[in-house]
Parts: C-alpha cells; structure tokens; sequence
C-alpha cells in the first residue's frame, strides 16, 4: 500500500468510525468509544476513596466502558465542592485510588481521574441533603475564593477575590495533585474547567469581572485556565493524553458561549490537550437550559470541527443507536455517559448486540450470559 493510500485510509477509519471501535490517545488505546462520566459521590472522608467508590467504579468497569473516569477530585482542601469530595492534596489520597485504578486496569479499562478546583461552588452540603452553601466552620464549611468577590448566589456569602499570590498557590497545587495522580497509576488526567467551578468562573465574564490582566478580553479572561493547563501538560508524560472538559456556553446572553469556547480549544490544542470533554451549564443559577436528548452534542460536534480537536460528548444519551450515530457521524470521538451508567452499570454490553457487535461480559459472567 503506498503512503497516500495508507493516509487516505486511515483517514476514512477515522471519519466511519463506530461505538466499538478502539480509540487511540497517544500511546492510551481504548477499547471502545463508550466512558463513564465524571460524577461526585459526596462520599469520600477528608477527601479519602473508600469502599464505596471502588465498587461504583470498578463495577462500571467490569460494565464494559472502556474509560472510568473519577469524579471531580479537590486540588485542595478547600477547593472541594463539599466535605464529601475526593481529594489529591496529600499523599494519603494515592494509595486509595492505586487500589481502583488497579481493578479497572484488570477488567480492561482505562482509569482517568478529573482533578479540579470549585470555586465560589465551594463548601456546600451533599445535594440530597440540600445542596445549599456550608456559612460556617460549624457547620463544616469553609471560606471560598473567585476570580471576583461575586457570590454564586445572591445570598451567599461573597468569595475573597483571589491575588496573585493565592493564584500561584492554586497552580502549585495543580501541579502536585497531577503528580499524584500520575503516581496513583492513572493514564489520563481531565483539568475541570465546566460547571462553573474555578476556572470557568476565569472564563465567563458573568463571574469574571476583574480590572488585571485576568480580567476583561478573552485573550485575558483565558490566561489562568491556560496557566493550569500548560503546567498540567508539562506534567503528564508525553506519552499519555491530558483531556480539558468546559462549559461551551452558560446559556446566558453576554456569558461565555460556543465561538469563544472554539477559540479557548484552539490555545488548549496549541498546548498539547488531547481532548475537550464538552459539557454546558453551571455559571449561575437561573440559566434556562433546554435540556432534551443529545442536547449537548452539537456543541462538541462544532468544537472538533472548528477547532480541530478531538471532543467528547455528553448529555442525556441513553440509547445505543443515539450514542452510535454521535461517533459515526462525526459529531464526536468518545461518549461520556453519566446517569445512564447509574441505571445499568452495564449498559456497554447491553449496547453491543443492539449495534451488532459482540458483548463483552467478563469472564465471571460471560460463561453464564451469553
């Protein structure tokens, strides 16, 4: 086969790609295009995996998804969402999490761990006992910090603007929370810059309302999250990808929007990130989402285009004929499904027959299913 005919062929592999067909990120090979989406537990202690996670990681694993991606894990202690969260911010969390990282490489996935920083989200109750905003160290709250003193919601408390200095903290614990998740065994580390946490309170400027050179333009308001991930990447051995997931717009008019997230994908791709995870929402409370099956996906379809990344999509896919013609049409590289895997932990090998491909039940369950 001559070279352009081997280009040419790759390249229509690439474009007719499926479900099931295995996905290479540097030298990380997927099995298939189906990931478990990152989603908080709120059941961690001093930020510590325990029992629980195991299982309802390891269990969606043995599910068939070819990449397990760890909910959002704090960079530091007070950048957890609640006092529930995961955490990376001292070597007691490693050991923890090498135990599942090791059982989802045992039962044929990747394990990914998405590290990141909450914000004025910050310190707030588990959502079924509320979700409201922990005021005090009595209750078992903290102080939180923002790009600006702009509180999430009108009656919370107002964030301590951060300085200079408090942001170089911010990017030290970055950069020691990477290490510890490279030493924990994991093949991709995910940046969270959605949802309106940190960094996507840099972006937006609803939340971004500051008079330096982190404020203002897009060129400016993109500064800090670009910081972390250049040093995230400078991190990562080059042989493993560095995934960013992003809000593509906040559904309000003047908020952050699709045109600038291709332009922050664009720098986040000049960088060396592998793939934007691409989600929407979470800036501020009374955004009017239209929420509807695969509502999210044209977003992640107009990033890889535009942009020319590889994408990820979520949002309310749940069958495997939607989720199929997502990977076949282009839209995106790789399915994340969150509440769809809470349901069936094995809906990857419930989705092969019904797109004509052999399940892949393990072995302790193969011989008895199938």
């Amino acid at each position: 086969m001559n070279e352009n005919v081997a280009k040419a062929g790759i390249a229509t592999v690439r474009t007719a790609a499926n479900l099931f067909a295995p996905l290479a990120l540097r030298s990380v090979k997927l099995k298939n295009r189906i990931a478990m989406s990152p989603m908080c537990q709120y059941s961690a202690e001093e930020g510590l995996a325990n029992d629980w996670h195991f299982v309802h990681l390891g269990s969606r694993a043995a599910g068939g998804a070819a990449l397990i991606m760890v909910e959002a894990t704090g960079v530091t202690r007070d950048g957890r969402i609640s006092p529930g969260d995961l955490g990376l911010w001292s070597d007691d969390h490693v050991a923890p999490l090498a135990r599942i990282v090791r059982f989802v490489e045992n039962h044929g996935a990747v394990a990914g761990i998405q590290i990141g920083h909450a914000g004025r989200k910050a310190s707030c109750e588990p959502p079924w006992a509320g979700g409201k905003r922990l005021r005090s160290v009595e209750q078992g709250g903290w102080s939180v910090v923002a790009p600006s003193a702009i509180p999430f919601k009108p009656d919370d408390p107002e964030p301590v603007a951060l300085d200079e200095r408090g942001l170089t903290a911010i990017q030290r614990a970055f950069q020691l929370a990477t290490r510890r998740a490279l030493e924990a065994g994991f093949k991709i580390i995910e940046i969270h810059a959605a949802h309106g946490y940190l960094l996507h309170e840099f972006l937006s400027p609803l939340s971004n309302r500051r008079q330096d050179e982190y404020g203002g333009s897009l060129e400016n308001r993109m500064r800090f999250p670009l910081r972390i991930a250049e040093t995230v990447r400078g991190i990562v051995p080059r042989t493993l990808p560095v995934f960013v997931r992003i809000s593509a717009t906040d559904w309000v008019e003047g908020g952050w929007d699709i045109e600038q997230s291709v332009e922050f994908a664009k720098r986040l791709k000049a960088l060396g990130i592998d793939l934007v995870d691409t989600s929407t929402g979470g800036l501020v409370p009374d955004a009017q989402i239209p929420v509807a099956p695969g509502f999210q996906v044209p977003f992640a379809a107009q990033i890889r285009k535009q942009a020319g990344i590889m994408t990820a999509a979520v949002g309310l896919i749940t069958e495997p004929e939607q989720a199929g013609a997502i990977v076949k049409d282009g839209e995106a590289d790789l399915v994340m499904l969150g509440r769809e895997l809470l349901r069936d932990p094995y809906w990857p090998v419930h989705a092969a027959p019904a797109l004509g491909y052999d399940a892949d039940w393990p072995i302790q369950y193969g011989y008895a299913v199938k």
